[in-house]
């Protein structure tokens, strides 16, 4: 055994039972391209934290003196923008035999990106900055699409099932431990207001972050007897012949996605529950928001938002990473049930007459709320990462990444504005509404099959 087998048979609980489904090149290398996918999604969650749309990129507007109007595009643009363009662009990924290197492309360009908002975090100001940091923010998403799409398809090929939620779920963990000694130095160095100079120096170190996940991801080793698309239509695909006769063309990118979603029920049930489990992650900034409206100031600072969610991914990531083993289908739920009853009750007790935010108790419980959200929502995210990858093999999984992606995208761009246009009148009113979607999940997931291999004994 090589030592980077040693070292992840440690860290991982093996199934010996699944990796006999692996190619004999893939079995081989399981260990060391374990090793490798830890530490990249490790420093891809950490360098997440260094340009956090929801609290580092707001802190640097305000920092910058951009407009205000500037920081409400910044969460549909990252995470619409990281999904809507999966389905166009996965045709092209299929073609390419080892798909790391679609990763790799995707981590690069998020360096770019990153780099990009130093730059103008160090010299720029105003609008014109703004801008260039959410046009920065779009390529970056872009960038992150291109990662989406090619990891699940990496770690199906080369680690079995009954181990891939684990890996999620310890690379959350390091991330944890990194986001909390991140929170700490802000906390040190800049206190509750930080610079735009010193947010450039924490973007900087974002960027050389990805850097190092693409020379990691790299260096991950593919089996090389797989099946590629072909580029041209093979008699007997789904092509359609033009009117003329001519040479067969492919269906667009549009028509492929409905095709998918129409003729799988399983997978479209599963696109089902994940757009109703938007719970978990729209709720927290709202949760934020009601804290304020009531006059409580416990996570008013940038490190106490970061020092949350580090705490959060640093318990989160193994406890649900080997739950998600035994049943990525129960942990959806979980999360979901969860994440619905902390909101019903954080909106009753700030529905008590006598209730105000500017007391320790009142401060103390959105501090739990917000923290229990993010845990909650650490939960959600390793359970269908994990039930996506094990649900499909091949290019079937890469297929499936894009089309769910792209439809949340659309779903997460209605449910926001829905979600925001109640803000103007009760920011409870849409926590009730997360809440609501959240619990119509739970329902919904008993009919997802079961898809996860179990841990082996």
């Amino acid at each position: 055994m090589s030592r980077a087998d040693r070292v992840y048979s440690t860290l991982i609980k093996r199934n010996e039972e699944q990796a006999q489904k692996l190619r004999e090149q893939a079995r081989r290398q399981v260990g060391g391209n374990g090793l490798r996918q830890v530490s990249a999604a490790a420093l891809q969650s950490s360098g997440d934290q260094t340009v956090n749309a929801s609290t580092v990129l707001p802190w640097l507007l305000h920092a910058l003196g951009a407009p205000a109007a500037l920081t409400g595009l910044l969460v549909p643009v990252r995470e619409a923008g990281s999904m809507l363009p999966q389905a166009f662009l996965t045709p092209l990924i299929l073609r390419v035999r080892h798909r790391k290197w679609a990763f790799v492309t995707g981590a690069l360009v998020q360096a770019a990106a990153v780099a990009v908002m130093t730059a103008v975090a160090a010299l720029g100001r105003g609008l014109g900055a703004g801008l260039l940091i959410v046009a920065a923010l779009t390529v970056f998403a872009l960038g992150r699409c291109l990662c989406s799409i090619s990891s699940k398809d990496v770690q199906g090929r080369t680690i079995p099932s009954g181990e891939r939620g684990q890996i999620n779920g310890l690379a959350t963990t390091a991330a944890g431990f990194v986001a909390i000694t991140l929170g700490l130095g802000i906390r040190f160095v800049g206190g509750t207001d930080l610079s735009a100079g010193q947010l450039a120096w924490l973007l900087g170190a974002g960027a050389l972050l990805w850097v190092a996940v693409a020379v990691i991801y790299a260096r991950i080793r593919e089996p090389d007897d797989v099946d590629v698309e072909p580029t041209e239509p093979t008699k007997g695909s789904d092509d359609v012949r033009s009117q003329d006769g001519g040479p067969e063309r492919r269906r667009s990118w549009f028509a492929e996605t409905w095709m998918v979603l129409r003729d799988d029920p399983p997978f479209r049930r599963f696109v089902g529950v994940r757009s109703l489990l938007l719970v978990s992650s729209l709720s927290p900034p709202l949760v934020v928001a009601l804290s304020l409206d009531a006059g409580a100031q416990a996570l008013t600072g940038l490190a106490g938002f970061i020092i949350a969610s580090g705490l959060a991914a640093l318990i989160g990531g193994r406890v649900f990473g080997s739950r998600a083993d035994r049943s990525s289908r129960s942990v959806l739920r979980l999360g979901a049930a969860l994440a619905s009853a902390v909101i019903l009750a954080v909106v009753a007790m700030v529905s008590l007459p006598a209730f105000t935010g500017d007391t320790w108790w009142g401060s103390a419980l959105f501090v739990v709320a917000y923290f229990s959200l993010t845990l909650l929502h650490t939960g959600v995210r390793v359970g269908r990462k994990t039930y996506l990858v094990d649900m499909a093999e091949g290019d079937r999984r890469t297929t499936y990444v894009a089309v769910s992606n792209s439809v949340l995208g659309l779903v997460l761009l209605l449910v926001g504005g829905i979600s925001s246009a109640l803000v103007l009148l009760d920011i409870r009113l849409a926590l009730l509404l997360l809440a609501g979607m959240g619990l119509a999940g739970v329902i919904a997931a008993t009919r997802l099959p079961e898809v996860s291999a179990g841990v082996s004994s």
